[in-house]
């Protein structure tokens, strides 16, 4: 009896250290699995949150935002395209600098503001007028871009009645790459009017230094 006694305290130990090693072995690889999940939640946000280099904006420049695209707080804001306008470009994607030359804000007596630009990127150029209709009616626009060897281009657009920020442009044109040096051949006037070539003139907005405008309502031209 003593023997069987001894041999069962020797198995005994041996059996309670396999209990003690199992439970181990799961805690172990519910670790692992933890860890697993963590890093599979954890890194696409890292690598989100990385976003990208910045390689997308190389030769991007910024171009000063004319007065009638901002807002009321000096942010540039969005220029929603008044109904019956010709439609906007979409943004400008990455690629060679933007080039603009913009003439200054101009405000007729009868309530128009309009503010008139030549826009150039890489081959492309055109024209872009911002405007402002505070008359209490509808009005019409004549957009014309003018370049080297008497070429135009012109585009009509409508002008809503509502006192509200807008745009009208020219379609761009495949100009050889006027925004390397060449704007100052190109040059851009709107013409606001009840009628386009009916009613009287009431603003002329030019894209030249001094506007290249006249408050013809006032002259009787």
């Amino acid at each position: 009896m003593p023997l069987h006694a001894r041999e069962h305290r020797a198995v005994g130990p041996h059996r309670a250290g396999t209990r003690r090693g199992g439970p181990d072995r799961r805690r172990i690889r519910l670790y692992g699995l933890a860890v697993v999940v963590v890093c599979a939640v954890v890194l696409p946000f890292a690598v989100a949150s990385a976003g990208p280099s910045g390689d997308d904006t190389d030769g991007e420049t910024a171009v000063t935002v004319p007065l009638l695209a901002r807002g009321g707080d000096g942010k540039a804001s969005a220029v929603p395209a008044a109904e019956g306008t010709a439609p906007t470009r979409p943004p400008l994607p990455p690629g060679p600098a933007l080039a603009a030359r913009c003439g200054p804000e101009l405000t007729s007596p009868a309530g128009v503001e309009a503010q008139t630009c030549v826009l150039a990127r890489g081959s492309e150029t055109w024209a872009r007028t911002y405007y402002r209709n505070a008359t209490g009616g509808p009005l019409e626009t004549v957009l014309s871009l003018m370049g080297p060897g008497g070429r135009s281009v012109r585009m009509s657009c409508a002008v809503s009645a509502e006192d509200a920020p807008g745009t009208c442009e020219t379609p761009p044109g495949d100009t050889g790459g006027a925004s390397r040096g060449g704007l100052a051949g190109y040059s851009a006037v709107a013409e606001f009017a009840r009628r386009a070539g009916y009613g009287p003139l009431l603003l002329r907005a030019g894209s030249g230094a001094d506007g290249a405008s006249k408050h013809p309502a006032e002259t009787g031209s």
